[in-house]
């Protein structure tokens, strides 16, 4: 079977750094009720993400972040790709983020049972092939809360 033709995506990640990005939205989907995040910056040495929260997470609250994205990396998860239609999409997977224009046929990516979103992005085949995930710094302003971050 031919893959199908989606739209072709604007940049090429690093691909432990953009799965670990995914891992990282789950993450705090879970853990705040946020919104995935709304402003990335995925790079090979470091990365940002924007998520919009009421405060800022607590001392305790980054170190678990912290560690539950490393907890889902050390699963060894399959990291999967699907296409479907749009119609099948909208019940999956939020599509606020979709640049218009978007193919009608998109490109789903699971990471194991964590993570599930529409990407046309680089990503490992396993989760055993990111390394470790660090937060290097963060900070809040607004209802933004910015974090810095690689894998190491």
């Amino acid at each position: 079977m031919n893959e199908p033709v989606i739209n072709e995506h604007n940049k090429q990640e690093y691909p432990p750094m953009h799965t670990a990005e995914h891992i990282l939205n789950a993450t705090m989907v879970r853990m705040f009720g946020c919104p995935r995040s709304r402003n990335a910056h995925i790079e090979r040495k470091k990365s940002k993400c924007d998520y919009e929260l009421a405060e800022a997470p607590s001392a305790e609250q980054v170190a678990q972040i912290e560690a539950t994205v490393n907890e889902v990396i050390a699963r060894n998860l399959p990291v999967t790709v699907a296409y479907v239609p749009r119609s099948e999409a909208e019940g999956l997977v939020d599509l606020s983020k979709l640049p218009e224009g978007v193919s009608d046929t998109l490109r789903i990516v699971r990471v194991g049972d964590y993570d599930v979103c529409a990407c046309a992005g680089a990503h490992v085949e396993n989760t055993s092939e990111i390394g470790t995930f660090k937060i290097l710094s963060h900070d809040f302003e607004d209802g933004r809360w910015r974090v810095r971050w690689k894998v190491i």
